[in-house]
């Protein structure tokens, strides 16, 4: 089920983050928060709805386009693997940044997902004060990309 946070004042960041585990997405949507990061989170449980959620099929004909993509790559039915995939190779998604959030350490992981153009992929903190250095990199990351992005 896909779920949207109000988004504080200015022009907030779309983010999806697709992402099975209710404990890390209540602890994502608590360091946005304390960041006070301006965003619109709408969360994903596995990779079907988020393929649905990104070609805006079925409930998801409305939702907003990501300017982001949080992608854990363990997801039940299509994992992560298989979503990074089809963004890669479709023209109407590929343009969306995606950072690879996951607890998988597997080397080949990292290669694929760099292979797929992941723009971060970052081991899943441990703790709150490590998922706040995340959320800064994630903000960071994407004022940069908004910036080289033209108008």
């Amino acid at each position: 089920m896909s779920t949207v946070d109000d988004a504080p004042p200015g022009v907030p960041i779309e983010i999806l983050l697709v992402e099975d585990d209710p404990g890390d997405v209540l602890i994502t949507r608590e360091a946005f928060a304390e960041h006070k990061v301006s965003n619109r989170l709408s969360v994903c449980t596995d990779g079907a709805e988020a393929l649905r959620f990104l070609r805006r099929q079925g409930v998801h004909a409305g939702a907003p386009r990501p300017d982001i993509v949080l992608l854990d790559l363990n997801l039940p039915g299509v994992d992560g693997r298989v979503v990074l995939e089809v963004i890669h190779a479709d023209p109407e998604l590929n343009s969306i940044p995606v950072v690879v959030l996951t607890s998988s350490r597997a080397e080949e992981d990292f290669l694929r997902s760099h292979e797929l153009r992941v723009d971060t992929y970052i081991a899943k903190p441990v703790d709150f004060a490590s998922l706040m250095h995340v959320v800064r990199r994630i903000e960071t990351f994407f004022i940069s990309v908004r910036r080289s992005t033209p108008a």
